[in-house]
């Protein structure tokens, strides 16, 4: 099993390296997932990005494989971004393309504000600059305390997808991933996303960024993700139809292909 050995506990992560001969020598990629998610939210990205990508994923702190903290435990953004950075370092990774989702998002975005030299690329899928209120805290938190995690993952599957984004088996299977979430993290994780704003230091990131963003988000609205858009100097942004916030599992084909081209016109240019 490997790895990310830290001063707050291990994170679990996984390589993927199945890159062709003639492929060989690219910058890998790294995936952080969300709220929610695990390493495993990746999977239907692999297929268009395994031939050509060494591929790194893992388990956020304080969900699956990884590390728990206690519930006193004191989280932070700086932190999250620690974390990114040492599975990347464990995994031998200098210089990689940087995936990131909801909360994972965020946190991609102030790792390549804190280390720009070691992000080649920038993907942020259904994330944004500006954090979560207080009043979704608490909201959750009653949920979560009136109903448990299961009553919770229920509610926010909605959220997540159409009714008919999914076969059945791939929506049972993401909420079995969800419910296996401690309250404790779900509720730590999303407080680090209180009072966050990215807004004044967008412009210092200057690598290529990719946007992805669903068009029925009912956390991050189409307008925050322009507005990222416009403070980043060297942006794209796709805007996927019929989609809500676990885009980048109901459509994960499409994600990946948006990837793909993304990386081959940088490559190219």
């Amino acid at each position: 099993m490997a790895l990310a050995r830290t001063a707050h506990g291990a994170l679990h992560y996984d390589v993927l390296d199945q890159v062709a001969p003639w492929q060989a020598g690219g910058d890998p990629i790294l995936f952080h997932h969300g709220i929610g998610g695990s390493a495993e939210l990746w999977a239907g990205w692999r297929p268009a990005l395994a031939d050509r990508y060494r591929l790194v994923t893992f388990d956020m702190r304080g969900c699956g494989r990884s590390d728990i903290p206690a519930a006193d435990f004191k989280w932070s953004l700086d932190l999250l971004v620690d974390d990114l950075f040492a599975v990347a370092d464990a995994a031998g990774v200098r210089r990689f393309h940087l995936v990131g989702e909801s909360i994972g998002g965020t946190v991609a975005l102030a790792a390549a504000l804190a280390e720009p030299t070691r992000i080649a690329t920038l993907t942020v899928s259904n994330g944004a600059h500006l954090g979560a209120s207080i009043q979704r805290v608490e909201a959750w938190r009653r949920q979560l305390d009136e109903g448990g995690v299961k009553e919770w993952s229920d509610a926010f599957m909605p959220d997540r997808f159409h009714d008919d984004a999914l076969s059945p088996e791939r929506r049972a299977w993401f909420a079995a991933q969800q419910e296996k979430w401690p309250r404790d993290s779900i509720l730590n994780a999303l407080s680090v996303l209180v009072g966050t704003d990215l807004t004044a230091r967008l412009g210092e990131i200057r690598c290529p960024t990719l946007l992805l963003h669903p068009d029925g988000s009912p956390f991050i609205p189409v307008p925050i993700m322009a507005e990222l858009h416009r403070h980043l100097p060297n942006a794209e942004l796709n805007v996927i139809g019929h989609s809500r916030h676990g885009l980048p599992y109901s459509h994960a084909d499409r994600c990946a292909a948006l990837l793909c081209s993304f990386l081959d016109s940088r490559r190219a240019g």
